[in-house]
């Protein structure tokens, strides 16, 4: 994250990165103790959501940044660069 984002934004990916975390054990440990592939599943898809809204929340916090002109002009990103960076989400 740019080091013009609030500290409550990073808060929020932080936890949900934490969140995601947290899944991915389940997964493993799930895996690790030979449980029902429906269940791993449905965590692996809990995690890689996690995952995607986190990048999200960084990418929308780029965007707010560079579109009220809190960030460096030097160091922000492009909208080419942010579009690109959403797409890869995507």
């Amino acid at each position: 994250m740019s080091a013009q984002a609030s500290e409550q934004d990073i808060r929020k990916v932080v936890n949900r990165l934490k969140r995601a975390r947290g899944q991915l054990t389940a997964v493993i440990d799930a895996m690790e103790t030979d449980a029902d592939c429906r269940d791993v599943v449905i965590q692996l898809a809990a995690v890689g959501k996690a995952i995607d809204r986190a990048g999200f929340a960084v990418i929308s916090t780029a965007l707010r940044t560079c579109m009220t002109g809190e960030d460096d002009a030097q160091d922000a990103p492009t909208i080419a660069e942010l579009e690109k960076l959403f797409l890869t989400l995507a």
